[in-house]
């Protein structure tokens, strides 16, 4: 037999209803592989074993009487974001402390109908706030990517870099993931992984611990194309339960692969040259716009020109809806309780000892510029520059342009602990420079990966598409994957 936990979902999808193994065989080689592994990644913060083998059990016995679900017996990883019915639930946070729902979220309840088996929840960055996964209360997520002739540990990329780095490791089949500002797409990119953010509105985010409610975004971390419209899929929907939820039929996303690109119009953006940016970097694009190309696709310059605004003003509005959202974590209902001599004090020590370091500084931002005294000038005039970002976009795919290419990070990981970017938060910031005017537009966007840096580490391109036209972006995509092929880590852990 050869390795299971080698296979795609759509290879292993395949193979289940043909009967060459189980779901249960599937997913028991899943749970070795995790359990020899996650010592070393910290990729898990909570491994689900007997459910796991429970779920593919039932699994099994419905692909025996020919009733499989898309998904049946596929075994998927689940960003510790989303609501699990009586598992661990924490953000990574230690504020949620033995947090343990009695629902599920809708993604995850998509998922489950659609037949596929959860291991476990999966490492971020705490209450997804991060561009490395080293905020965590459960410790750093380390990537299964060195890079040549080194040992030092490098970073999976954040929020979700659990998720990146579980599936880029193959300790799960795929895994769900969140993006406010960049947390799919950038960790996709530093783990030669595919992740795709949707228009917003597209997934459902009920049961999905808020961090920016305008921006926050659920879409899958995959290792091909496929993989990634096949998941997406089945966690999209139309929730009632989510106001913000749009009512739209969801495509047969994997249909569209291998379409022709011919006559396709890819906008390239000028604002995306930024200073300083990397040579590989500029090389890789000018490659992925030759493949582009050479399938038949029309490339034209275009102009974004507010996008030298957007992350001053995601930086503004994101932690602006953080202090919001988090106001909710007080030690009264659920997770953590330090006593205190009265409420107040009790407040206090519980959002002192609860949060970290990155979680406070975001809601002392957010809660200054909502301030009475800066609320106009910070957030109110944010808004409107976010209403330009949004235009910017609008004007383009107005005049013709089907889908926008360009890199989905400034460079390839940076090790885990870079002093540099631990003493100037600005500086990790400038990580989600090239994803977050896609979160404050709403628009679907896909991280693929294109290539190695010279040190040979992942390097991945992004396409951002017209709301709801998702199908675009996994059609070029694809066209990028078939030039540029996959890139999986030597094994080393």
């Amino acid at each position: 037999m050869t390795d299971l936990t080698a296979l795609t979902i759509a290879e292993a999808r395949d193979k289940l209803k043909a009967k060459e193994f189980t779901a249960t065989e599937l997913t028991q080689a899943y749970l070795d592989v995790i359990d020899a592994a996650n010592g070393a990644l910290n990729a898990y913060v909570s491994v689900t074993h007997d459910k796991a083998r429970s779920m593919a059990k039932a699994s099994d016995e419905r692909l025996a009487k020919g009733e499989a679900g898309a998904l049946e017996g596929i075994p998927l990883g689940v960003k510790d974001l989303f609501a699990t019915k009586g598992d661990h639930t924490q953000a990574c946070s230690h504020i949620l402390d033995g947090f343990k729902p009695d629902y599920e979220s809708t993604v995850t309840a998509n998922l489950w109908a659609d037949g596929a088996v959860m291991l476990g929840k999966l490492n971020m960055d705490e209450f997804a706030m991060g561009s490395s996964n080293e905020t965590s209360y459960y410790g750093p997520v380390v990537s299964p990517w060195r890079a040549n002739g080194s040992e030092d540990k490098i970073v999976p990329g954040g929020s979700s870099g659990g998720s990146a780095a579980a599936v880029a490791a193959r300790l799960c089949a795929g895994a769900t993931a969140t993006d406010t500002g960049g947390s799919i797409r950038q960790p996709a990119a530093f783990t030669g992984t595919v992740g795709i953010k949707p228009t917003y509105g597209r997934v459902s985010r009920w049961g999905t611990v808020a961090f920016a409610s305008s921006l926050d975004q659920a879409g899958p971390i995959a290792r091909d194309v496929r993989d990634s419209a096949i998941l997406l899929k089945s966690m999209a929907s139309v929730d009632l339960k989510d106001t913000t939820s749009v009512d739209l039929p969801v495509p047969d996303y994997e249909a569209v692969l291998g379409k022709s690109v011919k006559g396709m119009k890819i906008g390239i953006p000028r604002e995306y040259r930024v200073e300083g940016m990397p040579a590989e970097i500029e090389k890789l694009w000018a490659q992925g716009v030759q493949w582009l190309k050479d399938a038949g696709a029309e490339v034209v310059d275009i102009s974004l020109p507010h996008t030298d605004q957007a992350l001053a003003v995601y930086y503004i509005v994101a932690p602006a809806e953080a202090s919001s959202n988090l106001a909710r974590y007080d030690g009264v209902r659920y997770g953590l309780r330090v006593p205190g001599k009265d409420i107040v004090e009790m407040y206090e020590n519980t959002r002192a000892q609860g949060f970290g370091k990155e979680v406070k500084r975001r809601i002392m931002i957010g809660t200054y510029v909502l301030s009475a005294g800066y609320y106009d000038a910070y957030y109110v005039k944010a808004q409107k520059i976010r209403t330009l970002i949004k235009k910017d976009f609008e004007d383009v795919f107005a005049a013709g342009v089907d889908a926008i290419l360009t890199p989905a990070t400034p460079s390839a990981a940076f090790k885990l602990g870079d002093k540099e970017l631990a003493a100037d938060p600005v500086k990790m910031y400038l990580n989600d420079i090239f994803t977050v005017t896609v979160n404050m537009a709403g628009l679907p966007g896909i991280s693929v990966p294109a290539g190695l840096s010279e040190n040979g580490l992942p390097l991945g391109l992004q396409l951002i598409g017209r709301p709801f036209e998702e199908e675009a972006l996994f059609q070029a995509a694809h066209v990028i994957e078939q030039a540029a092929g996959q890139f999986t880590p030597k094994r080393w852990w």
